[in-house]
């Protein structure tokens, strides 16, 4: 059985994640304790669920399509700073980072030490990826220093007041010119043949996915010119993905 005590869980050692990748030493939130020790903070949890198949099986065969529409939305090269906002169980990095031509950097920033530590596992130390011991909501990177930013499957993870602050620091942190891509759930149409056992699932193991499903993204971002965002459904409505390019 995993352990759910939260002091056990806080204090569990990111075994293989090397010091030199840590920026800053960002506590881990209660709420991510408390609503998913079992999905991403128990060392236990990690191995269980890093399996490409099984990543693939959560999003009902779409992770592919979804990976590779926020990747194209980003760009089929992608020089200069990206940074990616929390760490991804499956491949997505990896996919990524391919696109990265020489003298160009990727980020990716995740307030978990033990999904940073299995990341790098999966990377290998060969790969020209900074792992930063970060907290989206209050991250610690210049303002305007990223040419783009990607959160891919992360908003629906989060409570409101958290989910607003971390997309308000992606904002802050891309350049003027540059683009936020957002990949996350969204309210499927009401004729979708999934549509209530993903409300049943949603509810029980992701409570604070529902938000998506009843609230548009742009809701919780900062006032932007009405033509910054361009919004994207998929599979019924079920996922979307949105370009933000403020001015």
């Amino acid at each position: 059985m995993l352990d759910h005590d939260p002091a056990a869980l806080t204090c569990l050692p990111a075994v293989g994640f090397p010091d030199e990748h840590v920026l800053s030493s960002a506590a881990i939130p209660a709420y991510l304790v408390d609503t998913y020790w079992w999905a991403y903070v128990h060392p236990r949890a990690v191995r269980f669920f890093e399996r490409q198949w099984l990543v693939n099986l959560i999003l009902w065969g779409n992770f592919s399509k979804l990976r590779d529409a926020a990747l194209d939305a980003l760009g089929t090269s992608l020089p200069g700073t990206t940074l990616q906002v929390a760490c991804v169980y499956g491949n997505f990095t990896a996919h990524l980072a391919r696109r990265l031509p020489e003298g160009a950097r990727l980020d990716v920033v995740d307030v978990l030490p033990v999904q940073l530590a299995n990341l790098r596992a999966k990377l290998g130390p060969a790969a020209s990826v900074n792992l930063l011991h970060q907290d989206a909501s209050k991250l610690e990177l210049p303002s305007a220093s990223y040419d783009r930013v990607v959160l891919f499957f992360l908003l629906h993870e989060m409570p409101v007041d958290v989910r607003t602050r971390t997309l308000a620091e992606a904002l802050r942190v891309v350049k003027p010119g540059g683009k936020v891509v957002v990949v996350d759930y969204h309210g499927p149409a009401r004729w979708h043949p999934f549509r209530p056992i993903m409300r049943l699932i949603l509810r029980k193991l992701e409570p604070f996915a529902m938000d998506l499903w009843a609230h548009e993204v742009d809701e919780w971002l900062p006032a932007l010119p009405a033509n910054a965002i361009r919004k994207e459904t998929f599979w019924g409505g079920l996922y979307q993905k949105l370009v933000i390019e403020p001015t």
